[in-house]
């Protein structure tokens, strides 16, 4: 049977976003290893400032991603008009028609994302907390796409 062009577009999305799981998988494991504290986020060493960059990288690129590319591809693969819908209407949409457990939880990891990624607190202990909010945040975010991964192959 040949794909919609919708079908193929979710497929791509999915498959981008899968990349982008696998590589911050590969250093939310290395960041588990290394196990770093408030000391060892101040004074960084260069190997732990490319696992950082990786891990912010794929992660912003993942949420970003999911939000922009494969939520509105699994809407319009449903027969969803996206058009004129707001991120917040296809997140609302996506939680009615069961895709997301709650729009306001994926809200809340789009928030912790931006504080993460947009600003830089003077105080260590406070960037520190940051970093662990949005390492915490990136295995939901893995979680969500587990769950997009299933219903799509459903």
């Amino acid at each position: 049977m040949k794909q919609t062009p919708e079908q193929m577009a979710l497929q791509h999305s999915l498959a981008l976003c899968l990349g982008h799981a696998d590589a911050l998988q590969d250093a939310l494991q290395d960041i588990q290893a290394r196990a770093m504290g408030v000391d060892d986020y101040t004074n960084l060493n260069k190997q732990d400032r490319r696992l950082m960059d990786q891990f912010a990288y794929r992660y912003t690129r993942l949420q970003d991603d999911m939000g922009a590319k494969l939520m509105p591809a699994v809407l319009k693969a449903l027969g969803e008009d996206v058009a004129l819908m707001s991120a917040l209407d296809r997140f609302a949409r996506l939680e009615q028609l069961g895709w997301l457990a709650s729009a306001d939880d994926w809200q809340t990891l789009r928030q912790i994302r931006n504080q993460f990624t947009h600003d830089y607190p003077d105080d260590p202990n406070e960037r520190f907390e940051r970093w662990t909010a949005a390492v915490h945040a990136a295995a939901q975010l893995t979680s969500v796409l587990t769950r997009f991964e299933s219903k799509i192959k459903s």
